[in-house]
């Protein structure tokens, strides 16, 4: 759930960092996970990306749909891989306090649908989508959106 689900006061788009933007219930998995636990999780929870994180929840690496398709590709068993083997390195991350303007402009120049929000320790506490720029937008002109 959006932190924009819950407030009740209206703000400008280009006021909203990360942290105001972003989900923060999140779906992730260690490098050890197998890569069809994560096909899985995407197909079930409707997203084409899940964040990699080692023990202490810092983000290592992304999966994406494109790294999965690749693998089936080239015949590889889901069930074999483990994520550790596809995932992108080094991720590309943002922190709490990105503000919108530049989590556009990353989006749009890396062509990226999702990118993880990281806290000061590099640790894993959102996920900011095009989808939450959006949602914001409609909250900037519109107030809280409904949650239905």
């Amino acid at each position: 759930m959006r932190l924009t689900e819950y407030l009740n006061s209206e703000k400008a788009l280009t006021e909203m960092p990360a942290s105001h933007l972003m989900e923060r219930e999140l779906v992730y998995f260690e490098a050890d996970g197998s890569c069809h636990d994560i096909a899985e999780a995407m197909v079930k929870k409707n997203f084409g990306d899940v964040p990699i994180v080692d023990g202490e929840r810092r983000v290592i690496g992304i999966v994406t749909e494109y790294d999965l398709l690749n693998a089936l590709m080239k015949g590889d068993s889901l069930k074999k891989v483990t994520a550790a083997e596809l995932m992108t390195r080094p991720p590309i991350v943002i922190s709490e306090e990105t503000p919108e303007e530049e989590i556009v402009a990353l989006l749009q120049s890396r062509h990226l649908i999702r990118v993880p929000v990281v806290d000061s320790e590099g640790k894993l506490v959102g996920i900011v989508a095009r989808r939450d720029i959006l949602a914001g937008y409609i909250e900037s002109t519109l107030g809280p959106l409904p949650v239905f």
